[in-house]
């Protein structure tokens, strides 16, 4: 009999490219939103229009609908940066489940804290929830990997993630900009919970681990 508790049973792994598919997707959502009037209120979080026109699918397309080029451009590199290497080493289905799950959960988070603060006016989009905690996942399956800031600077996974987590507290006290930092930072923990939860594992203890041989 297995005892294994259900939410921890894996996946059989299969690896079939899915960080490009959703890569893919985005850019075709970000490009149908420039051409379709009003399509991007449909797909963003907004408070009052979950609360009172029920657009419940706004936590989960929300993260396909960007401000720009440059705000998709980002996070696609950042997402393929980082989410090729994830999705390789846990399997294109747990890669998905991560992905939706991080990326629905900081909506969820961001909605809860906008909706407490008043702050219904927001409009929340992007995939930087989601990528935010690809890249903390990215730094507890290689805690050894150098990422080079600008090209230059290198600086170990877990670290970046540590540096994130302090601006984006900082942004998120000081900032007066539209930047979800908060969401930023619910995707760092979100993908916590997940390792802990889902994974059985400690990122912590990884990377204290790491670091100590």
């Amino acid at each position: 009999m297995n005892k294994t508790p259900f939410f921890r049973r894996p996946f059989s792994y299969k690896y079939f490219h899915v960080t490009i598919y959703l890569i893919l997707i985005n850019f075709i959502v970000f490009f149908l939103c420039n051409f379709v009037q009003n399509l991007v209120f449909y797909l963003a979080m907004n408070v009052s229009l979950v609360v009172y026109q029920h657009m419940w699918w706004q936590f989960v397309t929300y993260m396909f609908a960007h401000q720009g080029f440059r705000h998709i451009f980002l996070n696609m590199l950042g997402l393929f940066f980082f989410g090729v290497g994830v999705e390789k080493a846990i399997g294109s289905k747990e890669f998905l489940l991560f992905y939706f799950t991080t990326g629905i959960l900081s909506a969820v988070l961001t909605f809860i804290l906008y909706y407490f603060t008043g702050s219904y006016r927001i409009f929340l989009l992007g995939a930087s929830g989601a990528v935010y905690a690809v890249l903390f996942a990215y730094a507890v399956l290689y805690p050894r990997s150098m990422i080079f800031i600008w090209g230059i600077i290198p600086i170990p996974a877990p670290i970046l993630v540590l540096i994130y987590t302090v601006i984006e507290i900082v942004s998120g006290i000081f900032s007066t900009s539209n930047i979800a930092h908060y969401t930023h930072l619910f995707g760092f923990l979100v993908a916590f919970l997940y390792f802990i939860i889902r994974m059985g594992v400690n990122p912590f203890k990884i990377w204290k681990d790491n670091y100590r041989k």
